[in-house]
């Protein structure tokens, strides 16, 4: 990838994570990133362009870290405590890859986006369903009513632990799912 649109990349995703993508324009990109405008625009042809690639690259970062998390799981029961254990670290701004907390960005952009047609709000979509898709992988379980419940406690979770500043929530999840009908 060429080291400038790298750049611009690197300093959209920073910006948008911490600050969200409307209140970031693209100036201040500009100014942070040290890039020319006239450069911004010879690899993006505007800022849903740029948001584009940096929903890309977080999508790549978080399931290259969600893939590595899962791996080597033998049962189910370590899939779920590799899962949740691995998002407590994350809500603790433990996984530098992933960078300090601050929820999902895939859900943060969505609700920033109200057009549930957007290409937008489609890359966001189709990044829960890979996800969902990774952990079904992992699971030796083919339930998907328990593949149901564990993504809607992983998201439950990431939603308690930025809005709720419930950093422990993912911990939470183990114990319910421990504690309820659906066995895992």
């Amino acid at each position: 990838m060429n080291t400038k649109r790298k750049i611009l990349i690197d300093t959209a995703l920073t910006l948008f994570y911490q600050n969200s993508i409307y209140s970031v324009g693209i100036n201040e990109i500009l100014s942070v990133s040290g890039i020319a405008k006239k450069t911004l625009y010879h690899h993006f042809s505007g800022k849903e362009a740029l948001v584009l690639a940096t929903l890309e690259k977080r999508d790549q970062g978080f399931q290259q870290w969600l893939t590595t998390q899962l791996s080597g799981a033998k049962n189910d029961t370590e899939v779920i405590h590799q899962l949740f254990y691995g998002l407590t670290d994350w809500f603790h701004s433990r996984v530098p890859e992933l960078g300090d907390f601050r929820g999902c960005f895939f859900t943060n952009t969505s609700a920033e986006f109200s057009d549930e047609k957007s290409a937008i709000a489609q890359y966001c979509r189709q990044h829960k369903q890979q996800v969902r898709q990774l952990i079904k992988q992992a699971l030796k379980r083919q339930d998907e009513a328990f593949l149901d419940w564990v993504c809607l406690l992983k998201e439950g979770a990431i939603s308690s632990a930025y809005v709720s500043q419930d950093l422990d929530a993912a911990l939470k999840c183990i114990a319910i799912l421990t504690a309820s009908e659906v066995k895992y």
